[in-house]
């Protein structure tokens, strides 16, 4: 579904909670209306807003837009913009279940800060090379002295460290602590159910550890951009995603030159390759944009180029 709205700043509460009346007239599968698979377009709607501004529309050359990166790479596309500025948005299978993959560390992280404050972020977490995962380029360096809370969160986020994310997670009281948290910003449509590895299997229709790409960028919208966490943590987990060193060709690769980007991506099984960024056009507000994208083969292999393709559709649209 391809729609644009002009809104107030208090419109994405409001989309995140038609995104979960939408999916509970659903068949029930977590991945969404098994009709919308790749090579269909899905069928654009209106979405309601509760104010006097234009009801949604749907911009059908866009729609096909990536209707035919879908039809191209035998895959599924989720995307949300949103400009900060206005409230303007675009949005295509933004209600459907996508696999969030690494995307969440964004959120763990999130999390851990709010729950910290300067002398936890300082304390030193000691783990042994028991605790370690096969992707631990961070954690597998500093096994004899351990980490500080800060420092595995940076780890998490800047580099993707599977054992820093679920060191994390373990510090949060385990994943229903991680949904507890995102309850609380308002989020009742992520599922956070395994930690890594095992989150990544991401099997087709699977609706552990998925959410949509609209509550994905109302999450995001909330940590980065809104009131969600106070200044210096915010500040924290910005830079951290405006060092990542695992998307240079994603979002960073599909927005012109000069915007800045902070993002967290994502890699799962059934070529699934997510990012989610706050990305800022020089002079301008924000815009926060999600981009996930997965194939219904197990073996299919996981693209940059398809979310850098899907960023640069997105963009034109939004900006």
């Amino acid at each position: 579904m391809l729609v644009s709205v002009r809104t107030t700043r208090t419109t994405l509460a409001t989309i995140a909670a038609v995104a979960a009346l939408t999916l509970a007239g659903c068949s029930g599968s977590g991945g969404g209306d098994p009709s919308g698979t790749a090579g269909g377009a899905p069928t654009a709607t209106t979405t309601p807003v509760p104010t006097p501004t234009p009801t949604a529309t749907a911009d059908a050359a866009t729609s096909r837009a990536f209707a035919a990166l879908e039809e191209r790479d035998d895959a599924r596309i989720g995307v949300v913009a949103i400009d900060t500025a206005d409230g303007s948005s675009v949005g295509y299978r933004a209600d459907e279940r996508f696999a969030f993959a690494s995307t969440n560390k964004a959120f763990i992280a999130a999390a851990v800060l709010d729950a910290s404050s300067g002398e936890d972020l300082d304390e030193v977490v000691h783990y042994g090379r028991g605790d370690l995962l096969e992707y631990a380029p961070v954690t597998s360096r500093h096994v004899d002295e351990g980490m500080t809370v800060r420092a595995l969160v940076d780890a998490a986020v800047r580099e993707s460290d599977n054992t820093a994310a679920n060191l994390l997670v373990e510090r949060l009281g385990g994943v229903g602590g991680v949904s507890r948290w995102l309850r609380g910003i308002g989020d009742d449509v992520t599922r956070v159910d395994r930690v890594e590895p095992d989150l990544n299997t991401a099997v087709p229709g699977d609706p552990r550890d998925t959410t949509t790409p609209a509550q994905s960028a109302s999450d995001l919208r909330a940590v980065l951009v809104g009131d969600a966490l106070d200044a210096g943590d915010r500040e924290l987990l910005r830079s951290s995603m405006s060092g990542t060193t695992t998307g240079d060709g994603t979002i960073r690769a599909g927005v012109p030159g000069g915007w800045s980007v902070a993002d967290k991506t994502g890699t799962a099984s059934y070529g699934v390759r997510n990012d989610i960024a706050v990305v800022r056009p020089p002079g301008r507000d924000p815009v926060v944009l999600v981009v996930f994208t997965a194939h219904e083969r197990a073996d299919a292999e996981p693209s940059d180029a398809l979310v850098a393709a899907a960023t640069r559709l997105a963009v034109q649209r939004i900006v």
